[in-house]
């Protein structure tokens, strides 16, 4: 589909209660690669955010007595409906967020998945009938729907973010209200219609862009009805939030930062460590929460592995993410290009050496090329701080306990990456390393089957596995005479 007629099938106005509604005001979406109008869409406000709540609490109800497995059919529809459009879907992706193409299409697919996932879990939610201990009666342990939830979604998955969301709630029985970064709306907008095309019943999604989230968001936290709020996004958002949401006791889950190591011992397979290093590194450019953040290195093989990864890393291609030359898109924007920029200045101004890259190229779009910095001090900011750009810090250490002790030196705890042939090692270290996943030797370890989410300042709660649906139910307790 031609990029103009892409974009013209994408709804623009709110989606509420399952149709498409226009609002007061609207604000520009902008392609990164150049700053130029993708489209305009509605500018939601507090009203429209009651609106939409209106629509999920009307519909609660009769979604949560829906029988599971027509629940899961309706998920399974959307997965398929997902997968039909998934060329449109990545185009319209890497237009609003920049990433390269295959990186779109690659999240199309794990985002469908937890359509996939969640469709077979619905049938699954269990529960418990046993004995009282003291032979008085019977305990009965059923699970039920938490009710309307409230999604805030990041803009760099800005289709996998939201899936992960909206899989487990609907599986449960839960409505949802999804409110989308400003900076990639389209994506979210153009899934809330197929999912409508798929069968979804009107008024369990609903869909907000807005450019004044404090005030949807209050709207709603402070209106009694919502049960649940989950946040994908920065820590100090992630607190404020549950600081907010305090006041009603509103169920939360929060998937926050991450500072993710990425660990190579001396007896790693290099060439394997670099290949996952490049997976970690440069999946989504550096875009991500579990994007590999700092490279620890045994200094028996710092040298050879960095010397592969800058020849690796040099390979990347520069462009438009629609172009079928580009190896790696822009950032998201400006602030972005220049919180990388700051942070490599940092770390060179302490005595890091640039080895590749280092240098925004300039002119129109958000570019930031692919970077390695070598004999990172461990003072540098670049090592405590998110980059959330195509930047690799190397700093080598000696021993397996000074390797760890440099994973967990982090208020984060995320996703980590260990790689040693030692199957021993493997499990002493990923037991000792202080985050909710790790990967041994692989580099990327997001999967709809597996539980996701960190601890510390990463934040807590599970997307995704058998423990994803957890966080949409609440556990009821029925007490039976004998």
């Amino acid at each position: 589909m031609a990029i103009e007629d892409l974009i013209s099938s994408v709804p623009t106005g709110l989606w509420i209660g399952g149709e498409e509604r226009q609002a007061a005001s609207t604000f520009n979406v902008l392609d990164p690669s150049d700053d130029q109008v993708l489209a305009t869409v509605a500018d939601a406000t507090a009203a429209d955010a009651v609106a939409a709540l209106d629509a999920a609490c009307a519909v609660q109800a009769e979604w949560a007595a829906t029988a599971p497995r027509k629940r899961g059919e309706i998920l399974r529809s959307v997965f398929e409906k997902i997968t039909e459009n998934a060329d449109d879907i990545a185009a319209l992706m890497t237009l609003e967020m920049g990433k390269v193409l295959p990186e779109s299409k690659g999240e199309v697919t794990y985002g469908a998945e937890f359509f996939r996932w969640f469709s077979e879990e619905a049938v699954r939610i269990a529960g418990r009938y046993t004995p009282a201990p003291a032979g008085t009666g019977r305990i009965l342990v059923t699970k039920q729907a938490v009710g309307p939830c409230y999604a805030i979604t990041p803009w760099n998955f800005p289709l996998a973010m939201g899936t992960r969301k909206m899989g487990p709630a609907f599986a449960a029985g839960c409505t949802m209200i999804v409110k989308p970064a400003q900076e990639t709306p389209l994506t979210m907008l153009l899934l809330a219609k197929l999912m409508d095309e798929a069968g979804l019943p009107k008024g369990v999604l609903s869909v907000l862009p807005t450019t004044n989230p404090g005030a949807v968001t209050t709207a709603l936290i402070d209106d009694g009805r919502l049960r649940k709020l989950t946040f994908t996004g920065s820590t100090g958002v992630g607190k404020s939030l549950v600081k907010q949401s305090a006041d009603k006791l509103l169920r939360t889950s929060m998937e926050l930062g991450g500072n993710a190591p990425f660990i190579v011992f001396d007896d790693a397979d290099v060439d394997a460590a670099v290949d996952g290093a490049i997976l970690a590194k440069m999946r989504n450019g550096g875009e991500a929460c579990t994007a590999a953040n700092r490279f620890h290195v045994a200094n028996a093989v710092r040298e050879e592995f960095t010397e592969k990864l800058v020849k690796r890393m040099s390979e990347f291609t520069l462009g438009k993410g629609i172009d079928p030359s580009s190896t790696l898109g822009p950032l998201i924007n400006s602030k972005q290009v220049s919180t990388v920029t700051e942070l490599v200045s940092d770390a060179v101004s302490r005595g890091a050496t640039v080895a590749v890259g280092g240098v925004a190229p300039g002119g129109p779009g958000n570019f930031y090329p692919a970077t390695v910095l070598a004999d990172v001090p461990a003072d540098a900011r670049i090592l405590k701080e998110e980059i959330f750009g195509p930047v690799a810090p190397i700093t080598g250490f000696d021993t397996e306990d000074e390797g760890v002790a440099a994973a967990n030196n982090t208020e984060y705890g995320l996703a980590a990456y260990v790689y040693t042939q030692s199957l021993d090692r493997a499990l002493r270290v990923a037991e000792g390393i202080e985050s909710g996943m790790v990967g041994i030797n692989r580099g990327v370890i997001s999967d709809a089957a597996a539980p996701f989410g960190g601890i510390k300042e990463s934040g807590f709660g599970r997307e995704g596995g058998s423990e994803g649906i957890e966080e949409y139910l609440d556990t009821k307790y029925i007490a039976l005479t004998r």
